[in-house]
């Protein structure tokens, strides 16, 4: 076992990480992809022209900054059980390089296959374009190459790190955080492109676009779609739907995602079918960045309607989950653990409400709430799996902390 402390602590406690050799294995795996991802982004910008790249990295700093609001989002939905900010940079990371890296060579694989295709029916380009091939492409291969890229950081999660995987508001948390660095690194690439394409590069409509609904459509919601799934399948003792919830959560990604892409595909359909020529090549509309966002977000609550009110009917039983749990594993617990006046602000706590115990120390206040509550979870979940409470380590360890804590107030 390694002697690092880190993989002692209780992050790690019932990870198949503590095991040495498992854990020298998927290290080595993840700084290969790294080292992969790395390559691979080096290759696209030094296949840039040196404007386009420097087009790249502005925007890249742009993304930057946008995403932090979504990423705010995510956070504040986080509160009742805070995960590492480790862990959210590993699973922004993964979006942003690892499954974008693994993602494009596969992606460009599929649209030269079309496009081979299309040079044995040229009829196709005539109605499509020069750009037929990415139409066609777009729609089959970002769905299933894209979100299987983007969900395998999903799983490594939830198979590795099953302590810090409860419940559905964990896995869309996961899931969006996965996607919107999905979405940080890819509209650089897309304005990057533009500029090459027309020689002026859509800074406000890509970033509006992207950025639409608070950074939380597009890739956020897709894969978010996926987490929440295979949080239920968590969540749940009900065999058929943890075999299933994670599959439908994939099938209802690759369909909203599909959607997405098709878009572009009937709208040249449409304007061909109206006299326009498919190869016009002007440069798309000059939107401001505020009227961009208007419309994509728009258009993004009309399109994908269900899939998004799905995912707010989903948050919304999540929380009633993690209230529920959290009123009944704390009932019994002794005072030195949770106060009757304490127990008493968790029964009239409400959805949106963040609990606080001491107003004027924040920090040790949401350190002893968050874990209380990670106490309540682990309990749950234990005793769903048939695991006497008392003797798990975990346990024992989250107890020790509200004590350890509430000495610090003595």
């Amino acid at each position: 076992m390694f002697s690092l402390p880190i993989l002692n602590s209780r992050f790690f406690i019932g990870s198949p990480l503590r095991h040495r050799n498992f854990a020298l294995a998927v290290s080595a795996a993840l700084l290969s992809l790294l080292i992969f991802s790395l390559l691979m982004l080096g290759i696209l910008l030094g296949s840039m022209h040196k404007d386009a790249a420097r087009v790249f990295m502005i925007s890249l700093y742009a993304a930057t900054a946008f995403s932090a609001l979504p990423m705010a989002i995510l956070w504040w939905l986080d509160r009742r059980e805070r995960e590492s900010p480790w862990l959210f940079l590993f699973m922004f990371l993964w979006g942003g390089l690892i499954a974008t890296s693994l993602a494009l060579p596969i992606n460009n694989y599929i649209i030269a296959d079309i496009g081979q295709w299309i040079a044995k029916n040229p009829w196709v380009r005539d109605q499509l374009g020069k750009d037929a091939a990415l139409l066609l492409g777009a729609p089959i291969a970002g769905p299933l190459v894209e979100e299987i890229c983007k969900g395998l950081g999903i799983l490594l999660i939830f198979f590795l790190l099953r302590a810090e995987f409860d419940n559905m508001r964990d896995g869309f948390i996961y899931g969006a955080v996965v996607g919107t660095g999905f979405n940080w690194l890819e509209t650089p690439l897309y304005i990057a492109h533009g500029y090459a394409q027309f020689g002026d590069a859509p800074w406000e409509l890509q970033l509006g676009a992207r950025f639409a609904l608070f950074g939380l459509a597009g890739h956020a919601l897709y894969s978010g779609l996926f987490g929440a799934f295979v949080g239920l399948a968590r969540q749940t003792r009900k065999m058929p739907i943890r075999i299933g919830a994670p599959i439908l959560g994939l099938i209802l990604a690759m369909l909203a995602h599909a959607i997405n892409n098709l878009m572009p595909l009937i709208v040249t359909l449409f304007e061909y079918s109206q006299g326009k020529p498919p190869d016009s090549n002007s440069p798309p509309d000059d939107y401001g960045l505020l009227e961009a966002w208007a419309m994509a977000s728009l258009l993004d609550l009309t399109v994908f309607l269900p899939f998004v009110a799905l995912m707010l009917f989903l948050l919304w039983r999540s929380g009633l989950w993690e209230m529920e749990v959290i009123r009944q594993e704390l009932k019994d617990e002794p005072a030195e653990l949770v106060t009757p006046q304490e127990y008493q602000d968790i029964l009239q706590q409400g959805l949106f409400q963040t609990r606080r115990i001491d107003l004027s120390d924040l920090k040790w206040s949401n350190a002893l709430v968050n874990a209380q509550h990670e106490l309540a979870f682990r309990k749950r979940r234990l005793r769903e799996d048939g695991v006497d409470p008392e003797t798990d380590p975990l346990i024992l360890s989250w107890r020790e902390e509200i004590r350890h804590l509430r000495s610090e107030k003595a």
